[in-house]
C-alpha cells in the first residue's frame, strides 16, 4: 500500500484538471494547498510536523498575498477544531483564537484536513473538499486492493 503522502499527492494530481477549469471563473489563478497528516492529532504533534503535503499552483514568486500562510492558517484552524473553519466562524465564533484567519477555505472529511487559499473563499473550500474526498477514496481503493491481495496481513 502506498504511503499517505504518495496518495495525497496523487489526489492533488487527480483533481488538478478540475481546479484549472475552475480557475476560468475565479478572481485569480493561484492556489496553495495544505494537507494534514490524518494519522496525527493536535495533542500528538505540533502543527508544522503534522503537515503531510504542501503544494502551490500558479506562480508563487509573483504572489502579492501570502496564500501559503493563509492556507496554513485555514488548515491549522480546521485541524485544531476537527471541522471546516467555516463552521467555527459561522456557528462557534467563541472558539476563534486571536491569530485565527477570518477567511474560510478548509474542509474536513473524517480525519483528512485540507486548507486552500488563493481564490474566493467558497472556491478555496470547494477545492479543499475535492482534494480531501479524493485522498480518502484513493486510500479506500488502496486499502481494498491490499486486503484482497493479502487477506491475512495484520497491519498497514
Amino acid at each position: 500500500m502506498r504511503s499517505n503522502k504518495e496518495i495525497a499527492l496523487d489526489a492533488i494530481d487527480l483533481v488538478t484538471p478540475a481546479i484549472l477549469k475552475l480557475f476560468e471563473r475565479t478572481n485569480r489563478k493561484e492556489l496553495h494547498i495544505v494537507i494534514m497528516d490524518p494519522t496525527l492529532k493536535p495533542w500528538e504533534s505540533d502543527f508544522d510536523n503534522a503537515i503531510l503535503v504542501e503544494q502551490s499552483l500558479g506562480t508563487p514568486s509573483e504572489w502579492t498575498i501570502p496564500f501559503d500562510k493563509l492556507a496554513r492558517k485555514k488548515a491549522h484552524q480546521a485541524w485544531r477544531n476537527g471541522c471546516a473553519n467555516v463552521d467555527i466562524q459561522n456557528k462557534h465564533p467563541s472558539a476563534l483564537q486571536d491569530d485565527d484567519i477570518l477567511f474560510y477555505g478548509s474542509f474536513v472529511y473524517g480525519n483528512i484536513v485540507v486548507g486552500c487559499s488563493g481564490v474566493e473563499q467558497h472556491y478555496d473550500m470547494l477545492m479543499s473538499s475535492w482534494i480531501a474526498l479524493a485522498f480518502e477514496q484513493l486510500t479506500v481503493a488502496e486499502y481494498t486492493k491490499s486486503k484482497a491481495e493479502t487477506p491475512t496481513k495484520a497491519f498497514r
